[in-house]
């Protein structure tokens, strides 16, 4: 019996800590809007910037943490300036989504998941438990870095270094 629950204790552990390096089907084909409410595919979103490194900063205009972070994408936007910084947005109010951009003059290309965070294929793919989050897609399209919750967390840097 003890056998048995260290083998499940270990194959539990060993699923939590799995860090996928291509995004789900179901999760590539949630949709996402456009500021000007054009509605794509995850995978179309990606599509866009097919051969570039992307780093997703997942956040909300009412996220504190977000706000808070956003020094810090600034300083890698400089530091990086060949590096897609994609905004998804989990606001389920569109207004306040646009407004959040203007208000805290987020540059870079902005995206909506109109589902929030709590719904949706993307978000229970990347397990979405709390925001910012922050992932790094590297030119081939596959995940380099599956999980950040600081943007100064020198994992992005490591990921945004690295040379593929």
């Amino acid at each position: 019996m003890k056998k048995i629950s260290l083998v499940l204790i270990i194959m539990f552990a060993s699923c939590s800590t799995e860090k996928p390096i291509h995004f789900s089907e179901a999760a590539l084909s949630d949709t996402v809007y456009t500021l000007n409410n054009t509605v794509f595919t995850v995978e179309e979103m990606l599509q866009k910037y097919k051969g570039k490194k992307v780093l997703i900063d997942v956040w909300a205009s009412w996220c504190g943490d977000c706000i808070k972070g956003l020094p810090s994408v600034r300083n890698l936007q400089k530091e990086y300036p060949e590096v897609v910084f994609l905004f998804l947005s989990v606001d389920e109010n569109k207004d306040a989504w646009r407004k959040g951009i203007e208000r805290f003059q987020i540059k870079g290309a902005h995206y909506n998941l109109p589902k929030g965070m709590k719904t949706g294929e993307f978000v229970d793919f990347i397990n979405l438990s709390w925001i910012p989050r922050y992932m790094v897609i590297d030119a081939q399209g596959k995940i380099s870095l599956f999980k950040a919750t600081s943007a100064s967390d020198s994992a992005i840097v490591e990921a945004l270094k690295l040379v593929i």
